[in-house]
């Protein structure tokens, strides 16, 4: 995914629970037969990244910019089980510089959520556990080899995530971990040199990545109040070489603090309006990116 996002910037611009809605790492499950489907639209802007560990700006970008528009949909196949499935028009700009930013359709997902226990504890509190499959690939032609103004690292993934809740007089809190395993990509060109070595391929070996989120918030029932703490690791990679532009198979780690609020309108309860933000705090080979974000969501009833 974008370099100043991270591997999961579809995911993550998703999370927080949208109060009738339901995405792959909250803690609710779509009623059977019912859809919700919508957009979110997210606005990413960094002018100072990590180079490995040193922090840096750059006047030949300047500030990086990345928009999309995610649509995202989920069903409630069975009162256990829901599909998820969501897409991402992103679009991409430097303030500085000759460097052109690129747009299109990113990646799609499919995922399928399975309420594992939702078992009461006492008469005002209960625990919920899910698990999520998910697969995703990219829908367009676009390279990998143009960070940070691509689009996405054009590498097929998929992932197994496990999510726990506890929720206690319209209190919940939440922890969730994800392990994502990522397909090579290919290069348009014949060789490449990173962490030091240089290959005689355009294959490249893109590291897992292992996230977690720990995330407290309210929820009444057309207003939901959240906040969010998400890290990214990556399970291998080099550094961006001094005065050198990202690879895509560096080691991008991320800690990123986020809020969301949701509500539902008062005359058209199966509206939602949503609404968030996130800074990075910390990172390594990442932009140190803040993020704002809305989005309207529908839920049908069949």
């Amino acid at each position: 995914m974008h370099w100043s996002r991270g591997v999961a910037v579809v995911v993550l611009a998703l999370a927080g629970a949208p109060l009738g809605a339901q995405t792959i790492d909250d803690g609710q499950m779509m009623a059977k037969h019912d859809l919700c489907a919508g957009f979110v639209y997210a606005h990413d802007r960094w002018d100072h990244y990590w180079e490995g560990t040193l922090k840096r700006e750059n006047g030949n970008i300047g500030a990086v910019t990345t928009q999309n528009v995610t649509w995202m949909g989920t069903y409630g196949v069975a009162s256990r089980v829901n599909v998820i499935a969501m897409m991402p028009y992103v679009w991409t700009k430097a303030s500085q510089g000759v460097l052109h930013g690129m747009r299109g359709f990113q990646d799609v997902t499919l995922a399928v959520k399975y309420g594992l226990l939702d078992k009461r504890l006492t008469e005002n509190s209960s625990l919920g556990a899910f698990v999520v499959g998910a697969v995703g690939a990219p829908v367009s032609d676009y390279t990998p080899d143009f960070l940070p103004l691509a689009i996405g690292s054009a590498s097929r993934h998929s992932s197994g995530r496990l999510t726990v809740d506890l929720r206690r007089q319209g209190w919940f809190f939440r922890g969730s971990g994800a392990y994502t395993w990522r397909g090579n990509v290919t290069l348009d060109r014949p060789f490449y040199f990173t962490d030091g070595q240089a290959y005689f391929t355009n294959e490249v070996a893109v590291p897992n990545v292992v996230d977690y989120a720990a995330t407290a918030g309210y929820a009444k029932r057309r207003l939901r109040v959240s906040g969010s703490f998400w890290q990214q690791r990556m399970q291998g990679g080099g550094d961006i070489r001094r005065q050198d532009m990202p690879f895509v198979s560096n080691r991008m780690n991320v800690s990123r603090a986020s809020g969301l609020v949701m509500v539902s309108l008062p005359r058209v309860e199966r509206l939602a309006v949503r609404l968030d933000a996130a800074r990075v705090l910390s990172g390594r080979n990442v932009g140190q990116s803040t993020t704002v974000g809305a989005g309207l969501l529908y839920t049908f009833h069949f």
